[in-house]
């Protein structure tokens, strides 16, 4: 049986604040009440993983061991079929860190411009189907985990389209829909997203 999981404090894994709001939302009508943690001041373990599920886990049990509380990560990326799954695990390193207005931040712009770069490529008849996947590993401080794994299935546009979600989101436009990620309102982003089902997978579970 899975163990379940108690309302109260929970550390969400993560320095990315777009990411931490998305978690936030999701948890919202659980009973927990999330905090970052970066907010806490943990430091971001590194993701030697090659997988998702791999480095999902490596910063749960990070925060979790630190902070003493339960902590859930979300290891998340986009898989290119032409590209041979790229950038997969790889997905926020193709996003330099820049500088911008004097804070540091990684340029997704420049990420998306590479991998349509590389489908450009392959020629005008390139496959442009992706898919969007989300890892999220739940850890105890006792070093207790449970994965779940959800991924939501579309295409790549060029130019990207949008200026709300975060990462690759104004590039990918889901399966049967008529606006991206990065057009849609997070509500609506929120209902379908490969981080939603895999929360469907988590709920369902440990509440």
């Amino acid at each position: 049986m899975t163990r379940k999981l108690t309302p109260g404090r929970l550390v969400i894994a993560s320095h990315n604040e777009g990411k931490v709001r998305e978690i936030t939302a999701l948890l919202g009508p659980h009973g927990m009440a999330p905090v970052s943690a970066g907010s806490l001041g943990l430091p971001e373990p590194e993701e030697t993983g090659t997988t998702f599920a791999e480095n999902a886990t490596i910063k749960a049990l990070a925060s979790a061991t630190a902070s003493g509380l339960p902590a859930l990560a979300d290891d998340s990326g986009l898989d290119v079929r032409a590209l041979g799954g790229r950038p997969g695990v790889y997905t926020a390193d193709w996003a330099e860190r820049q500088w911008f207005e004097g804070a540091e931040g990684r340029d997704w712009y420049m990420a998306m411009g590479k991998v349509e770069g590389l489908l450009c490529e392959l020629g005008p008849d390139a496959d442009r189907a992706a898919a969007f996947v989300c890892t999220l590993c739940l850890a105890w401080p006792d070093g207790e985990t449970a994965l779940f794994e959800g991924r939501v299935e579309g295409s790549l546009v060029w130019p990207p389209r949008g200026k709300l979600g975060f990462g690759y989101d104004p590039a990918f436009l889901p399966g049967g829909a008529a606006l991206t990620f990065g057009e849609m309102d997070p509500a609506a982003k929120n209902a379908i997203s490969h981080r939603a089902r895999a929360f469907d997978l988590l709920v369902d579970a440990l509440f």
